[in-house]
């Protein structure tokens, strides 16, 4: 897969600590955005530690993702915070030499058996696929001999509370694995954008405590050990 930061709020960090000291203060907008580093730094740590997530909202960032799965981009829309721009089955033709499908999971590498049984399939769908096509069945119809290991591709833009909670979720060892390993390249994107903002982004048992009760990794002490939170 290739996940891309395609565009971001210029100055995040700077707009959220306004955005965060307007509420309590008196001064104009112009006169709080020429606050300091430090005096911004402070603020976010504090609004951060309060949990008043709010003011994250200002921030946006827009992504391409492209070598992903349809199993993962129907995991992926039902995160409705966000805008959504994907590649249609309907009016984008599979053809050509190029890949159609991602690679083959590491669950199917396990057997030579298994391994098979992944080619066999995709290359079965991939011919039925253009027999339809050939013999006149538009693409709309079609698609629907594609498994859900078909590639697609989209742009998505997110709010960074939104992202927050897309992290919680989804940088969790219980997530399917492919959303969860696109969800950690995000995150590393994210903190390439604001170190500060996204410093504590990821899967719940980072900041407190697990929620997924019986269903649990088990890590979850492990791992706030390994950040120093225990």
């Amino acid at each position: 897969m290739n996940i891309t930061l395609l565009t971001s709020t210029p100055k995040p960090e700077s707009v959220v600590a306004a955005a965060a000291k307007l509420c309590y203060s008196d001064s104009s907008i112009g006169e709080i955005l020429k606050q300091g580093n430090s005096e911004c730094h402070r603020i976010i740590t504090k609004v951060l530690s309060l949990g008043h997530f709010s003011v994250l909202e200002h921030i946006s960032i827009t992504f391409g993702i492209e070598g992903v799965s349809r199993a993962l981009s129907h995991q992926l829309v039902r995160h409705r915070i966000a805008s959504y721009s994907q590649q249609s089955q309907r009016y984008v033709k599979f053809e050509g030499e190029r890949s159609w499908f991602i690679d083959i999971p590491e669950s199917f590498k396990k057997t030579e058996e298994l391994k098979n049984q992944w080619d066999k399939v995709m290359y079965n769908a991939s011919e039925e696929y253009l027999i339809a096509i050939e013999d006149g069945v538009p693409p709309e119809d079609a698609r629907l001999l594609l498994p859900n290991a078909a590639e697609t591709k989209l742009v998505m833009t997110m709010n960074a509370r939104e992202l927050h909670h897309f992290f919680s979720l989804r940088c969790c060892n219980r997530a399917q694995w492919e959303i969860r390993a696109m969800a950690k390249k995000m995150l590393l994107l994210c903190r390439s954008v604001s170190p500060l903002l996204f410093k504590d982004a990821g899967p719940t048992c980072l900041t407190g405590k697990c929620p997924e009760g019986s269903m649990s990794c088990g890590k979850s002490a492990e791992v706030r050990r390994e950040r120093g939170r225990v």
